[in-house]
């Protein structure tokens, strides 16, 4: 028999390089971001932010690998226990002394290293139900009503939980991630303009009841204004990326990340990129989440079955959607949202799901494209079976190359 290898396709190697080149410059910035105030707050060396990094890293890139070999056929089985305990871990975070409240905001379990943010599972946990759901009947997206029961009553709790804590960012990724996969499903324009319409009356009466969503939407229409309160990141930010015009001040010569910017090595490392390496940078950055888009997109449109393109779609949208939410509120054209950069900003969860993400899509890619090449084999053994051929057409073959064997021994006899 002859041996057959596997080739990643165009999708794959796309995917992996953007991937790694964005670990890569995470890794860089987190270690730029973080040590100055690390020593000078005294805390350490400097290096606590990027070994834990490269440590949650190592941990999702595993993960990757184990679902771009056999994700898309095991989700399914785990998909209804992942949705649960991501409810039921959404809802510890508001138990006290269980939920941990870090500026304001509870969202997290755990302590110190170990902490966990339930929100980012649940996203990845409603891609995978949405697809499961949507691919079981496909004409659910033609009805509100069928959409309604379950789907949309699922998501709207949990981004009903998500918000409460608050994690208005987070919120935000599931809405567009599960709306990027209902315009995949087929679902019409009108009718997707109608839930567009009351997700935003929605969030519309949200900001008016909670004073901490008003302030975030008002500092976003003037950050200026509040320079000194609610906008001040917004400007610290934009601040930074000035300084640093179109090449930079120079990688670890930022001052704004050691002085005046808050959350440095998390919501606002584009900030810092901008700062150090320029305008330039984040082109590069940009241009590196345009890999993403076109090959998930790629992988999505060739797989074998709706199912296996609503999960590319899913994780395509869930990395994208994050990261020009974090991209816009940086540069002061979207409300601060608090939503971590993929791949690149400094935060456990976050990070290991978001390869989690890219390891399903890289298994739908892997799965659809289906690259197999022949290993020469000794002469005289066979040739390999094509592995979309059926048993009836490699018997026939066989049975033709026989007869064809015979003839040439009949003609050499003679």
């Amino acid at each position: 028999m002859a041996q057959r290898v596997r080739h990643q396709s165009i999708e794959q190697r796309i995917l992996l390089t953007a991937t790694l080149c964005l670990m890569a410059l995470g890794a860089v910035m987190v270690y730029s971001a973080s040590s100055a105030t690390t020593v000078l707050e005294g805390q350490g060396t400097g290096t606590g932010y990027l070994l834990r990094y490269l440590i949650f890293g190592a941990v999702g890139l595993v993960g990757m690998q184990v679902l771009a070999r056999r994700g898309v056929a095991l989700v399914p089985r785990v998909t209804g226990p992942l949705l649960c305990c991501s409810f039921l871990l959404v809802l510890a975070v508001h138990i006290p002394h269980v939920g941990v409240s870090v500026n304001g905001g509870r969202r997290w379990i755990g302590a110190g290293m170990l902490r966990f943010e339930p929100a980012e599972l649940m996203k990845l946990a409603l891609v995978l139900y949405a697809a499961t759901l949507l691919a079981r009947r496909p004409k659910r997206v033609l009805s509100l009503r069928d959409l309604a029961n379950p789907l949309l009553l699922v998501a709207g709790a949990s981004c009903a939980l998500v918000a409460s804590e608050p994690d208005i960012g987070s919120a935000l990724v599931i809405a567009l991630t599960l709306c990027a996969m209902l315009v995949a499903a087929g679902m019409p324009a009108r009718k997707l303009g109608t839930l567009a319409g009351v997700a935003i009356a929605l969030v519309a009466l949200y900001a008016l009841a909670r004073p901490y969503a008003r302030a975030r939407l008002t500092s976003f229409v003037d950050p200026w204004s509040h320079a000194s309160g609610s906008g001040f990141q917004s400007v610290q930010a934009q601040v930074a990326i000035g300084s640093g015009g179109l090449f930079g001040v120079g990688p670890g010569q930022s001052v704004q990340k050691a002085f005046f910017l808050p959350e440095a090595p998390t919501d606002f490392i584009l900030a810092v990129i901008g700062e150090e390496i320029g305008v330039l940078g984040i082109c590069a950055l940009l241009s590196l989440y345009g890999m993403i888009a076109y090959a998930g997109l790629r992988a999505a449109r060739g797989a074998r079955s709706l199912y296996s393109a609503l999960i590319a779609v899913g994780a395509t949208a869930l990395i994208l959607t994050q990261a020009l939410l974090n991209v816009f509120a940086v540069l002061g054209t979207a409300p601060l949202t608090g939503v971590p950069l993929p791949f690149v900003s400094y935060g456990s969860t976050s990070l290991i799901v978001m390869l989690w993400s890219m390891g399903l899509l890289l298994g739908v890619a892997a799965g659809d494209s289906a690259h197999v090449r022949a290993v020469p084999t000794p002469r005289g053994v066979g040739r390999p079976a094509d592995p979309g051929e059926s048993g009836t057409a490699r018997r026939e073959s066989a049975g033709l190359a026989g007869e064809r064997q015979a003839k040439r021994r009949r003609a050499s006899a003679r």
